[in-house]
């Protein structure tokens, strides 16, 4: 059976929101966007590219492949992972589009979201990796979906913004399976879930 794994980047105080960038997501009046750039490192970047290694498909919501959408095929494939997030199957959870942007290899899942994502789990092939997309993760979490959670924990506190773990979301015991520390100081940390 494929595994669902989430990997997401979250301040010390669990925000997920805009990471990458200042425009990435400005929504509610987030203004700290592209807060995480500054920790990324080295020993970051080959864990993303063990991680795709593993990978033959990616799990997004609406917003986070739209933001993909208009960045990762601009990039030349001697860009990092420009040639991964080109090619790879893209499977897109979406209450509102009809149709996939033109983005190669992107699929809109159909019907049920929890229910599409146990058929994908059920086909051949890699793992499936879910980037981002906080409602979506919370989703899997509350359907008990998610295989995997590597999350790389920023050090710093950002006091506001979209939290990974919501206050009304499921209880979900978790057993630390990896951890590493990188050169700037995040926490890498890969749980599965636990028994508890």
């Amino acid at each position: 059976m494929r595994k669902v794994i989430i990997n997401e980047q979250l301040s010390l105080d669990g925000v997920m929101q805009g990471p990458g960038g200042p425009e990435e997501d400005t929504s509610g009046g987030f203004r700290y966007g592209g807060w995480a750039m500054e920790y990324y490192d080295e020993s970051m970047g080959k864990a993303s590219a063990l991680g795709m290694d593993s990978t033959d498909g990616l799990l997004i919501g609406r917003r986070t492949y739209e933001i993909f959408a208009g960045y990762w095929p601009h990039q030349g494939d001697d860009a990092p992972f420009a040639s991964f997030m080109n090619t790879v199957p893209k499977y897109v959870a979406s209450r509102t589009l009809q149709e996939p942007l033109e983005w190669n290899n992107s699929h809109l899942l159909e019907g049920d979201v929890a229910e599409a994502v146990r058929k994908l789990k059920q086909e051949d092939g890699g793992d499936i990796i879910v980037l981002g997309s906080g409602e979506l993760a919370q989703t899997l979490m509350e359907h008990g979906l998610i295989d995997v959670y590597d999350l790389w924990v920023d050090p710093i506190v950002l006091g506001t913004g979209k939290r990974l773990f919501q206050e009304e979301g499921p209880k979900v015991p978790l057993k630390l399976v990896k951890s590493e520390i990188s050169t700037t100081g995040v926490a890498m940390l890969t749980y599965e879930p636990g028994d508890r």
